[in-house]
């Protein structure tokens, strides 16, 4: 169940577009499993995910100097917290299809904030928590570690073209076992507002796509994306 933090921000518009890009593998997966995959932190590619800039760093280490565990749990969180990223944007976005697709058979999910939080179901364990991602620079600025959740809502400002916002779990002190993530119950008719078919897509693909959603008693409108549409003269 999505729980709301004060001290974490998101878009006020509840109608605010968010897009998940994907392949039919992971799609399907969400759709058969009915639960989303959330990733560990610390198996991103990037390695600054949930690590604090310079300034903060500093800051850590001089607390640190009578009670080393206090850095050495920082360090060993990352294993603990997991991630489901999300794009904010109106439209479709080029380069996500580019970054996060491997090839033309892949998907995006629409959906918004609004629907985020009403998806997620109640886990007995663990709660969940949204929130937009602040775009820094790493050796100036500060972030502030009062809050468990801050070193993964903050990444590097070379990442500002993702606009992202986050689902997060910290399951530190869970007897819950982490490989590379763990998947949590969602509302998939909540969750899934519309289905975008790859650009570069064939026809074939859209219809197996179409099949596959009827036959798993889903009615998702899914339309092919319009990067790719007729040029106009």
């Amino acid at each position: 169940m999505y729980i709301s933090n004060p001290n974490i921000i998101l878009p006020e518009d509840p109608d605010t577009i968010v897009w998940k890009y994907l392949d039919l593998s992971k799609f399907l997966d969400l759709l058969i499993s009915k639960k989303l995959f959330m990733s560990r932190s610390d198996k991103f590619e990037d390695q600054y995910e949930g690590t604090f800039s310079e300034p903060t760093f500093e800051e850590i280490k001089k607390l640190s100097v009578d009670n080393p565990k206090f850095l050495d749990f920082y360090k060993s969180h990352r294993e603990k917290v997991v991630v489901s990223s999300w794009h904010i944007n109106e439209y479709e976005s080029f380069a996500m299809w580019q970054i996060f697709t491997q090839n033309s058979e892949g998907l995006a999910i629409q959906s918004t904030i609004g629907r985020l939080q009403k998806a997620l179901l109640i886990e007995k364990e663990f709660n969940q928590f949204i929130g937009e991602v602040n775009y820094i620079d790493y050796k100036k600025e500060y972030i502030p570690f009062e809050n468990m959740f801050f070193p993964f809502l903050f990444k590097r400002k070379s990442f500002q073209y993702e606009r992202e916002v986050r689902i997060i779990s910290d399951l530190h002190d869970k007897d819950i076992k982490i490989n590379d993530g763990l998947k949590i119950n969602v509302d998939i008719s909540q969750l899934i507002e519309k289905i975008y078919i790859h650009p570069k897509s064939e026809n074939w693909f859209k219809k197996l796509v179409v099949e596959l959603v009827s036959k798993l008693d889903f009615d998702f409108e899914i339309e092919k994306s319009d990067l790719e549409s007729d040029i106009l003269i």
